[in-house]
């Protein structure tokens, strides 16, 4: 049997957020890094999600990334396709969001697509087409400060419309409140008027089971991962596919438990401080790489001496007034690179020392840590917080459990709560 749904992510922790609704939502997935190259067997999964490192590339590049991964999941037979980005809709005015929905639409033969980022378990709802983070605009929760995305604008039609080609228009709140028949037909006119885009309006689940509803049958949808909770049963009303129970089983995991984390967010801050109250904690300094010292070395030898007493901490997450002043001495690209590459060098070493279950905070420390440790798929399982799951996948054939967090998601006791599931 083939997947149904085949899902473009645009970073890795989101790819994982979205694979996860799914699997709560009853379909067996799998998430992919990058484009699979080998043959690959589907025989048992109903959604395949892959996950692209471009939220943040030109769009050309963006652009390109997208349409080799649509490519390969046609080909798979996938039927219907998702392409995900970030709840906050993450993206400035040369895209990303608008120029690769261009091209997979393109792509597609088709004319028209929903774009619906709002995610209401995690707080994240749009409201006359403004987006807000829990009772804030988007532009005053903190994303204004975003070091690369900052998102200045909370009205994403307006947002949209600048990076897109051709009308966006409002698929509003009062269409959705009156149900599936009148969301469908304000789709209709919006198209009939010309729009190529709607901006979803959603301020709880049950506005976006009402979309979901509405959109089952479109080729192409758009949006966060909050409208994956809900897509799946109207896929099983159309006879799409049946619901698994067994969904998000995965084996049994031992061995060492570390945390890496590279993100800088208001959350992931607060859940580094929590745990380094409680476990050995060890910073990485950024300014210290570029000079040529090695804290990754001295990371990795510190955490080995303490990784059979429990699980332990690596970071280089900072404050804001920290990041800024070592982005203006390093560049902004420069020092997230270092950052990143440091600490995807401790978690490969130290999974070579026994780390058999391993949680990264960040969307681009994930994905720097799946490459260095050479996972190309990853099997969905059971969620720990709202927008992440542990995962398993194969390191050096053995099994790995591994958990990527998005930087804005998780309570403060994330990280120690992950390992009490397992």
């Amino acid at each position: 049997m083939k997947p149904i749904l085949g899902c473009i992510a645009d970073d890795f922790t989101g790819a994982t957020d979205h694979a996860n609704n799914l699997v709560r939502a009853g379909m067996r997935t799998v998430q992919t890094i990058g484009v699979p190259g080998a043959v690959f067997d589907v025989s048992d999964v109903d959604a395949l999600v892959v996950a692209l490192k471009s939220r943040t590339t030109p769009p050309r590049s963006a652009t390109r990334e997208a349409l080799q991964a649509l490519d390969w999941l046609r080909e798979i037979g996938c039927r219907r396709f998702f392409f995900k980005y970030c709840s906050t809709f993450d993206s400035t005015d040369r895209g990303n969001i608008g120029p690769v929905t261009d091209a997979l639409l393109d792509a597609l033969g088709e004319d028209f697509a929903i774009a619906c980022p709002a995610f209401p378990e995690n707080a994240r709802t749009v409201y006359r087409g403004h987006l807000f983070v829990g009772d804030v605009l988007l532009n005053e929760s903190g994303m204004e400060q975003h070091p690369l995305n900052p998102m200045t604008d909370a009205n994403l039609v307006r947002v949209l419309r600048r990076q897109a080609r051709g009308e966006v228009g409002l698929l509003d709140y009062d269409a959705i409140e009156a149900g599936g028949d009148a969301v469908r037909a304000r789709i209709e006119s919006l198209r009939a008027s010309g729009c190529r885009y709607a901006i979803c309006d959603a301020l709880n689940d049950g506005h976006l089971e009402v979309i979901a509803d509405a959109v089952a049958d479109h080729v192409l949808v758009t949006g966060g991962s909050g409208l994956a909770l809900w897509l799946p049963q109207s896929y099983r009303r159309l006879g799409l596919f049946a619901q698994r129970q067994d969904a998000a089983a995965l084996p049994a995991f031992g061995g060492s438990a570390l945390v890496v984390s590279g993100s800088c967010s208001k959350a992931t801050r607060a859940q580094v401080s929590y745990m380094a109250e409680r476990r050995p904690a060890f910073a990485v300094d950024p300014l210290a790489l570029a000079e040529g010292k090695d804290p990754v070395g001295e990371a990795v030898a510190w955490a080995r001496s303490r990784l059979t007493d429990g699980p332990v901490l690596v970071y280089a997450t900072a404050e804001p007034e920290t990041i800024k002043r070592v982005q203006e001495k390093l560049g902004v690209e420069r020092a997230g690179t270092l950052v990143e590459d440091a600490l995807a060098g401790v978690a490969r070493q130290l999974v070579e020392s026994g780390v058999r279950r391993l949680v990264v905070a960040g969307g681009e420390t994930s994905g720097a840590v799946v490459s260095a440790l050479g996972i190309e798929a990853l099997r969905i399982g059971k969620q720990i917080d709202p927008g992440v799951p542990w995962t398993a996948a194969s390191v050096g054939g053995e099994h790995l459990a591994l958990a990527l967090k998005s930087g804005n998601f998780g309570t403060k006791d994330f990280f120690l709560k992950a390992f009490e599931m397992l």
